[in-house]
C-alpha cells in the first residue's frame, strides 16, 4: 500500500516538522511494515510553470518529426515574451495548456535545463511529459496537456503536487484495514496520540424502496449490498488533477472519471466499489453462485469459464461480474465513446474465503480481491457508496437518485471476554487495567467490565478473534521495544530423553564412520515408488498427501528416506563428487487406518494429556528412520595402498554400527525388497520381547533402479526403523571390561553348501563356543570346486576366547572351538576343512 504523506495529513494533524522518515519510524513501532519512504520531486527545482501553446512549426528534413513551438509562459521568464521551444512530441496542439520547464531549472535525476541549439533552432526550455517529472504512469505516455482553466504562468510544481513523500507499506494478511488511507491514518493517529478525522463518518440516507432492485440469493457469500444511482453525468467530464495525482502517487493509473472515483474511494476507505453503466444493465442486479461452465468476459478482455463455487453478479442476461474480483465487459463504462450518463454504484461485502479462492482459481488478482480476501469493513459500504455519489455529483455534474438500496444479512457484533490482566501475563509486563482499556479503545473496541472485560471488536478488524489477539494489540501499541529481555527458566532435572540420546549417538557414530549428514525435504512424488519397483500392495505406497504442497511434483509426505538421499547423491555425483557416503535420520509418515479430525489445542494453558493424545491420534504415524547411501571409493588409493570401492557389505556394516550404538543384536540374512539387487540384499531384523521383527534392508541397489534414477553403478544403500531398533535396545551400551588375562585365538575353516548363509554359521559357532567366546570374525570366503567339491564354499573364522578370572589353557580353548564346530555341523552341515 502506497500512502502519500500529503493525503495522510488530511485525516491526522501531524506536526509540520514531521517527515516521512519520522512517520515511518512511528508506524513501524506500532507493527506496520513500512519498507521505504519515496521522496517524490527530490532535487526538483523551478521555474516549472503552466504555458499556452501559441504556434507550432513543423521542421522538415529530420529522421523524426520535430516541432518548433512558441509558448506563452506569462511573466515566468522575466520578459513576458513567448518562449521558443523545440519538441518532438505530437499529442498537443495550438491553444493547449502544457507544463513548461525554463532554463535554470533542475528536473528529477539531476537533469539541469539550459538553452541549447538543436535541429537548427535554439530551444529555451522544454515542454514536459509525466515521465520526465517523475509523475508515474498516466496512461498517455506523452506531453502533459492540462485542463484549460489553469492560468498561464501558474507554478506547476504546486499545481501537480510534484513534491511529496510516499510511504510504501507491506500489508500482512491479518491487517487488511491497512490497505486504505483510513486504516493507516488510524494507526498514525494512535502512534502520535492525535485525534483522527474518520473519512467514513458521513451522513448516509436511509434505505428505501426506490433504489435499484437487488436480489442476493447467497447471503453467506454476500452479507451486505448497497446500490446507489447517479444520473445526468457529463460524459465529457475528466478527472481533476488532484484526483489523478493522488491515484498516481498510490500506484494506480487514471482511466476515466467514474472509474477513477471508485478507485479513489477504495484507496481512501478500503471498500472496493464498482460502477455499472446503467443503460447496459438489464433487470435487477443479483448475487449468486455461478452455474458450472457459465461464461463471463471480464474487464481485462479474457473470456472465463466459471466454477460452481464462484460468486457472481448477474442481471437478466446472466453474469455481469466476478464478485469481489473484477467486473464484466458487458456493463463496462465506455470512456472512449463518452456515452455514459447514468451509473449504478455497487458497494458490497463478500466472504473473504470465497473471493480468495475465486481469485486464485482464475489467476486473477485485483486490487479489490486483495482487500476482500484480507477482510473489508462491512460497515463502510454505505459510506463508500455515499462518498462515490458525492464525488460524481461534484466532478461530473450528476444528480444523486433518491433511491437507496441496502440488502443486509442479520449479524451480531463479535465480542470477546478477556481477563483485564491477560495482556500482562502474555507480555510479562504489568500494564494495568487502565492501559489495557485505553489501548483497546484506540484500536476501535468498545470495552466494558472491571476484572473481566467484555470487548466488542470493531467491524474493520476481523482478525481479532480471541483474547490473545487483543493482548497482541495492547503489547504492540505499548511498544515491542519496551518488553524486557528475560531468559527463560527451564525446570531442573530435565535433560535429553533416551530416544534423543540414541539419535545423537547414531549421528555421531555414522559421522565417525565417514558418512556426511544430508538432510532433505520430507516430500515425494508417488512416481518414485514405480522407479523403486515397489509392488502395488506395498505399505510404502500409502502416503499422506498435502492439501497445499510446495511443489505439484512432490505432493506427498515421504514413507522412506531413500528418495531424498539418492537425489542428493545424484546431484553431488553430477557436480564432480564421485566418492560419496551420505546419511540421514528423520521422520517418515504413514496414514492411519482411521481418519480423525485434530482438536485445536488451547494457548492459554498447557494442554492436558488427553488433549495431546487426541491430537497425536489424528496425526499420521511418524516413525524415525535412518538411512545411508554409498557410491564410488570407500577407501581412497594412495601410497598406502590400492584403496577399495564401496559395496553392499559397507551398507550392511552401517546397520551394524547403528545396532551397536543401540546395544542390541542385529540379525542379518539374505532378503529381497524393492530397489535392492535380489542377490545382494540383506534383510535386517531384531528381537523385541521375544518376537523377531524386520526393521529394514541393506545392500546394493538394482541396476535397473540405478539406470532409471541416473545413479552411479554399484550404488549401495541401507534403511532401517530406529524406533523399533530402540525397542530392542538394552539401553545405553556399557563400556567393555578390560581383562588382565591374555586372549586365546583359534581359527577354523568350515566347508558348507553355497546356499548356507554366513549368519547361520556364525550363530551356530557363537552358541556352541559358550561363554568363553569373546568375539568371532569371518575373515575369508573361498570357493573352488576342484578342492572343495561342486556347490561348496569355505568360510574361515577367527574365534577369540578369554576367561574373566584366569588364563585359559590350550585344552580349554580347543574344547570350546570343537564344541562350536560340532554344533555348526549339526545345525548347517558344516565340515571342518582339511
Amino acid at each position: 500500500m502506497r500512502v502519500p504523506l500529503s493525503w495522510l495529513r488530511e485525516y491526522v494533524d501531524l506536526p509540520a516538522t514531521e517527515t516521512g522518515r519520522d512517520v515511518q519510524a512511528k508506524l513501524i513501532s506500532v507493527g506496520l511494515e513500512v519498507e521505504t519512504v519515496e521522496q517524490l520531486g527530490d532535487g526538483l527545482k523551478g521555474p516549472l510553470v503552466v504555458g499556452k501553446v501559441l504556434t507550432i512549426e513543423e521542421l522538415e528534413g529530420f529522421k523524426k518529426p520535430i516541432r518548433f513551438c512558441t509558448v506563452d509562459v506569462g511573466q515566468a521568464n522575466g520578459t513576458g515574451e513567448p518562449q521558443e521551444i523545440v519538441c518532438g512530441a505530437r499529442n498537443f496542439a495550438v491553444g493547449d495548456k502544457v507544463v513548461v520547464v525554463l532554463p535554470g531549472a533542475v528536473l528529477p535525476g539531476d537533469f539541469a535545463i539550459a538553452a541549447r541549439k538543436t535541429y537548427g533552432k535554439t530551444s529555451h526550455g522544454m515542454i514536459c511529459s509525466g515521465d520526465e517529472l517523475g509523475m508515474g504512469d498516466d496512461g498517455s505516455h506523452g506531453i502533459i496537456v492540462l485542463p484549460p482553466e489553469h492560468e498561464v504562468g501558474t507554478d506547476a510544481i504546486e499545481l501537480l503536487q510534484l513534491v511529496d513523500e510516499v510511504l510504501d507499506i507491506a500489508v500482512t494478511p491479518d491487517r487488511g484495514y491497512a490497505l486504505s488511507i483510513r486504516g493507516v491514518a488510524r494507526e498514525t493517529a494512535t502512534a502520535y496520540g492525535l485525534p483522527l478525522r474518520d473519512p467514513a463518518l458521513l451522513d448516509v440516507p436511509q434505505p428505501n424502496a426506490f433504489g435499484y432492485p437487488v436480489q442476493v440469493s447467497d447471503p453467506m457469500g454476500c452479507d451486505r449490498f448497497t446500490a446507489r444511482t447517479v444520473t445526468g453525468l457529463d460524459p465529457d467530464a475528466r478527472s481533476p488533477l488532484w484526483l489523478t495525482r493522488r491515484l498516481q502517487k498510490a500506484g494506480m493509473r487514471p482511466i476515466s472519471l467514474a472509474v477513477d472515483i471508485t478507485n479513489y474511494v477504495m484507496l481512501e476507505l478500503g471498500q472496493p466499489l464498482h460502477a455499472y453503466d446503467r443503460s447496459r444493465v438489464q433487470g435487477p442486479i443479483g448475487v449468486r453462485r455461478a452455474t458450472q461452465g457459465e461464461k463471463l468476459t471480464t474487464l481485462d478482455g479474457a473470456k472465463r469459464t466459471l466454477d460452481a463455487e464462484d460468486l457472481v453478479i448477474t442481471d437478466d442476461r446472466g453474469p455481469i461480474g466476478l464478485a469481489g474480483v473484477m467486473g464484466g465487459a458487458n456493463t463496462e463504462i465506455d470512456d472512449t465513446e463518452g456515452t455514459t450518463t447514468e451509473v449504478v454504484v455497487e458497494a458490497a461485502h463478500f466472504d473473504a474465503l470465497s473471493i480468495s479462492r475465486t481469485a486464485r482459481r482464475h489467476k486473477l488478482a485485483s486490487e479489490a480481491s486483495k482487500r476482500f480476501e484480507r477482510g473489508v469493513d462491512p460497515q463502510a459500504a454505505s459510506a463508500a457508496a455515499q462518498r462515490t455519489v458525492d464525488l460524481l455529483v461534484l466532478l461530473a455534474g450528476g444528480t444523486a437518485d433518491a433511491g437507496v438500496t441496502e440488502v443486509i444479512a442479520p449479524s451480531a457484533p463479535h465480542t470477546i471476554t478477556i481477563p483485564a490482566d491477560h495482556p500482562d501475563k502474555v507480555a510479562g509486563v504489568e500494564y494495568g487495567r487502565e492501559t489495557v482499556v485505553r489501548r483497546l479503545q484506540e484500536v476501535g473496541c468498545d470495552v466494558y467490565g472491571q476484572d473481566e472485560l467484555i470487548v466488542t471488536v470493531p467491524s474493520w478488524r476481523p482478525d481479532l478473534t480471541d483474547p490473545n489477539d487483543l493482548a497482541e494489540e495492547v503489547i504492540r501499541l505499548e511498544g515491542y521495544e519496551n518488553l524486557p529481555s528475560t531468559l527463560p527458566k527451564p525446570p531442573a532435572g530435565r535433560g535429553l530423553t533416551d530416544r534423543q540420546r540414541l539419535h545423537r549417538r547414531i549421528g555421531r557414530a555414522l559421522a565417525g564412520a565417514g558418512y556426511v549428514e544430508a538432510p532433505n525435504y520430507p516430500f515425494v512424488g508417488e512416481h518414485v515408488f514405480d522407479q523403486f519397483g515397489l509392488t502395488a500392495d506395498d505399505p510404502n505406497r500409502k502416503v499422506v498427501k498435502l492439501v497445499n504442497p510446495l511443489s505439484d511434483e512432490e505432493p506427498a509426505l515421504r514413507t522412506t528416506l531413500l528418495p531424498g538421499l539418492l537425489g542428493a547423491l545424484r546431484r553431488n555425483d553430477g557436480r564432480g563428487s564421485h566418492d560419496l557416503a551420505l546419511f540421514e535420520t528423520g521422520l517418515v509418515f504413514h496414514p492411519r487406518e482411521e481418519l480423525k479430525i485434530a482438536v485445536r489445542l488451547p494457548v492459554d494453558r498447557r494442554p492436558t494429556d488427553e488433549e495431546i493424545a487426541s491430537l497425536t491420534e489424528a496425526l499420521p504415524a511418524q516413525p524415525r528412520h535412518a538411512a545411508v547411501v554409498l557410491a564410488g571409493a570407500r577407501e581412497q588409493a594412495g601410497w598406502w595402498g590400492k584403496g577399495r570401492p564401496s559395496d553392499w557389505a559397507d551398507a550392511v556394516e552401517a546397520a551394524r554400527v547403528l545396532a551397536r550404538e543401540a546395544g542390541t543384536e542385529l540379525l542379518v540374512r539374505g532378503g529381497q525388497y524393492g530397489p535392492w539387487h535380489p542377490g545382494r540384499c540383506a534383510e535386517l531384523a531384531v528381537v523385541v520381547e521375544g518376537v523377531e521383527q524386520v526393521i529394514g534392508y541393506a545392500g546394493e541397489l538394482h541396476p535397473g533402479v540405478l539406470k532409471t534414477l541416473g545413479l552411479p553403478a554399484r550404488t549401495s544403500a541401507m534403511e532401517l526403523d530406529l524406533d523399533v531398533l530402540e525397542l530392542a535396545s538394552s539401553g545405553v551400551p556399557k563400556g567393555p571390561k578390560i581383562s588382565t588375562f591374555p586372549v586365546a585365538t583359534q581359527d577354523v575353516a568350515l566347508v558348507v553348501d553355497v546356499a548356507v548363509p554366513h549368519a547361520g554359521v556364525e550363530a551356530a559357532l557363537r552358541e556352541g563356543a559358550g561363554e568363553l567366546l569373546e568375539s568371532i570374525r569371518l575373515f575369508d570366503v573361498y570357493e573352488n570346486a576342484a578342492q572343495l567339491g561342486e556347490g561348496k564354499k569355505s568360510l574361515a573364522y577367527a574365534l577369540r576366547f578369554r576367561a574373566a578370572d584366569r588364563t585359559l589353557t590350550v585344552d580349554e580353548a580347543s574344547a570350546a572351538r570343537d564344541a562350536a564346530v560340532a554344533l555348526a555341523g549339526e545345525r548347517v552341515g558344516a565340515v571342518l576343512r582339511g
